[in-house]
């Protein structure tokens, strides 16, 4: 089936009970040529809210992609109120060249909501804004970790706000992060625009995790139904309750070397845990770290090659929301 070339998403031209493959059209490369974003709409039978899924807003967050395809392949249309708009590649460029980065160097998950008048990078946010999310009455955005990390599958949300909270929590991932989010993001873009908005991180780059791409399918099965965009029942979560952390940190070294990272992801850490070291290229133990308060690995390190200030863990602390350091929300 070849996609419809469209220029906004216009939901109401599709018919109901219908799936449609569209490209929206973005920004234009150094030939004139459109960049052209794959949407993939599945319209209900009957009227309701519009669900939108976004993937690899980064180029190398791959794990969203199969999530977005086994969801919609077990749609029944002729049961669904509303639609499910899911764009399975936003950073078109990225994915092509396995990077992270927009085609002009800039993280786009720092640029939103762009400018009409702006970078390369900035355009394309603002008319990603304008063009699809604004259409969305929820979105769930689908992350991995970046290049040399991992990650629990965990999500980012505004803990405190009833609606992202029950979301969050119809998902049932490992752990729940209390996060606003103000930096740039489309989970930020998106709430200013009024569209409740969460982050699910779904494990590591540059590659396909079953597991966890099957527990995010369950989860967004159960954020459809909460949402009342069907009305059969979802698969039952997990025994295990997620993890509920109310604020997050980076650690990062202070001295370059070869870098070791000890705990596993989901550990447990007491105040004072030894949880890396640093060698320098000759072998020699240069610096030992220690957690500074007590704590659960939401991601780690997985890179050696560690210059100064290079990130060791995310440490989450366990409890209810409260102001502290904010996770980075990319």
């Amino acid at each position: 089936m070849q996609p419809t070339v469209v220029q906004q998403l216009d939901l109401d031209a599709i018919p109901r009970g219908t799936r449609a493959h569209l490209a929206l059209e973005t920004v234009r490369d150094g030939l004139g040529a459109d960049m052209l974003v794959p949407v993939v709409v599945a319209r209900g039978a009957r009227p309701g809210p519009v669900l939108g899924l976004t993937a690899v807003v980064h180029g190398n967050e791959l794990n969203g992609i199969p999530v977005i395809h086994r969801l919609l392949q077990e749609l029944d249309l002729s049961r669904l109120a509303g639609a499910v708009a899911a764009v399975p590649v936003v950073n078109v460029p990225g994915y092509h060249r396995n990077e992270r980065r927009f085609n002009d160097g800039a993280d786009l998950n720092r640029t939103f909501p762009g400018r009409e008048g702006g970078t390369n990078a900035e355009v394309f946010s603002w008319r990603f804004l304008d063009r699809a999310v604004r259409h969305f009455d929820y979105l769930v955005d689908l992350h991995t970790a970046s290049f040399g990390r991992t990650n629990s599958l965990y999500i980012r949300a505004d803990l405190r706000d009833a609606t992202t909270r029950g979301m969050a929590e119809a998902f049932h991932p490992q752990l729940l992060l209390h996060n606003r989010s103000e930096d740039g993001t489309l989970r930020d873009a998106a709430l200013d625009l009024g569209v409740p908005a969460i982050t699910v991180e779904i494990g590591n780059p540059q590659r396909i995790q079953e597991d966890l791409v099957r527990h995010s399918v369950g989860g967004l099965q159960r954020i459809l139904a909460l949402l009342g965009l069907v009305d059969h029942t979802p698969p039952a979560p997990p025994p295990t309750p997620p993890i509920r952390c109310g604020r997050s940190y980076w650690l990062y070294t202070d001295r370059g070397g070869v870098l070791e990272v000890f705990p596993p992801l989901l550990a447990s850490l007491d105040a004072g845990a030894h949880i890396a070291q640093v060698r320098d290229i000759y072998g020699v133990v240069t610096r030992d770290f220690h957690a500074p308060e007590a704590g659960v690995v939401i991601g780690r390190s997985t890179n050696p090659v560690n210059q100064t200030g290079s990130r060791i863990l995310h440490l989450g602390i366990e409890g209810d929301p409260e102001t502290a350091p904010a996770a980075p929300d990319a």
